[in-house]
């Protein structure tokens, strides 16, 4: 192991946070948003200057680098949102606040999704069935939300990535089983859309949400919510407003996407959102995730064995993404993210990770959570070796300090 006694945390900042959002972004993503600002300028849809087509050009560009990226049917169906959180309530109210009903979810979900339901429970009177999952993988067995399938089950909304354990869920099953039901079936892509292969057709997705600001390294205050062709009939808006079509009517507009988008566009977020996913195109989405499942064996290798240091989840890289929980014998979550910056310059983030119940499933609410390490497509082997390695210097140290 390297000498890690004396780091200079002020010459190193080492970014390992980007379940929480993305750093760095690449260059042209940067580029993109000054050039929409110093040329563009104008709101898309909201005149027929050069500028306003300009900017919907931005717009469209981006829903075709989306479509292209998740092998979707129609670009005009995905709805630019706020972020994933947006984009989640939109689907599960959307899908259950009009009639009410039945959803089925998992334990690891993010509050993003059991907030909504929640809440919908008290207002609406629906009913959730929260799935268990496997000890230690963290899996949702597909079968058993077959099992859980009512007359009224209306939603089956599962997280693809989890953004505690970096568990990946077996979405294909599941979505398989939601299209013989004929329900529709929402994946929430918070941490996987940028990172891990996703088609919408193959996997049986009625409804994608992903932030932009993650995985497909645009800016913060983007998202989108892809809507599959046929679903947007039963779906309904939570927002009501100007779309610059058909003006001179009451009624909100019933095609896509104007059905969903009302007011202007985040048009400088989308033209980084754009750029980032034409950087991930150009890389291409298999490449980036063998590097990400080559971070994450390098991690599980290099701490393996680390006395009073454990990660949860998935022993192996099979069913799982480059976001880790750690603990370290002696240190509250809080305190061992206090040493890794401070002592190491590295950037984590320590807590509950708004996901209660897998944080419950896992047995550390009470501990206040777990201390979280999560990579990015910038990050490479000998950065991941210096985290784990700092992970096994605090270790040691508590440990001796123990004695």
């Amino acid at each position: 192991m390297p000498d890690m006694s004396n780091p200079s945390p002020l010459s190193r900042r080492l970014y390992c946070d980007n379940a929480a959002t993305s750093f760095p972004k690449p260059p042209e993503v940067l580029r993109a948003i000054t050039d929409y600002a110093t040329a563009i300028g104008a709101s898309a849809g909201r005149g027929g200057s050069a500028e306003a087509q300009a900017s919907a050009a931005v717009i469209q560009t981006c829903r075709e680098r989306l479509n292209t990226l998740f092998n979707a049917q129609n670009p005009l169906h995905f709805i630019f949102t706020l972020n994933a959180t947006d984009a989640l309530n939109l689907a599960i109210q959307g899908i259950l606040a009009p009639h009410g009903g039945h959803a089925i979810t998992s334990h690891m979900d993010h509050n993003s999704v059991l907030r909504p339901l929640h809440d919908l429970s008290l207002t609406r009177g629906i009913h959730t069935t929260h799935i268990p999952v496997d000890s230690p993988t963290c899996l949702v067995d597909p079968q058993a939300i077959k099992k859980a399938l009512r007359p009224d089950t209306r939603l089956i909304a599962v997280v693809h990535g989890s953004n505690v354990t970096g568990t990946l869920q077996p979405i294909r099953e599941i979505g398989k089983i939601a299209r013989e039901a004929n329900i529709p079936f929402l994946v929430d892509a918070a941490q996987t859309a940028g990172h891990v292969p996703i088609d919408v057709q193959a996997d049986c997705i009625d409804l994608l949400a992903f932030p932009g600001h993650k995985g497909l390294l645009g800016p913060l205050g983007t998202g989108a919510l892809y809507i599959r062709p046929g679903l947007e009939k039963i779906l309904h808006p939570l927002r009501f407003g100007g779309t610059g079509t058909i003006s001179e009517q009451a009624v909100q507009p019933d095609f896509m996407p104007d059905k969903f988008e009302s007011g202007s566009h985040n048009a400088l977020g989308i033209a980084g959102l754009s750029a980032g996913v034409a950087w991930i195109l150009n890389k291409t989405l298999p490449a980036l995730f063998t590097h990400d499942q080559n971070l994450a064996k390098t991690f599980m290798e290099a701490v393996d064995g680390c006395e009073g240091l454990r990660y949860l989840g998935p022993p192996g890289i099979k069913h799982r993404m480059g976001v880790f929980s750690v603990q370290v014998d002696g240190l509250s979550p809080h305190q061992l993210a206090d040493r890794l910056e401070q002592e190491f310059g590295i950037l984590t983030r320590a807590g509950l990770h708004c996901a209660p119940l897998a944080h419950a499933h896992l047995g550390t609410v009470e501990a206040g959570g777990t201390c979280r390490l999560s990579f990015g497509p910038f990050l490479n082997l000998p950065d991941i070796q210096f985290a784990a390695d700092a992970l096994a210097s605090i270790a040691l140290s508590v440990t001796a300090t123990a004695r």
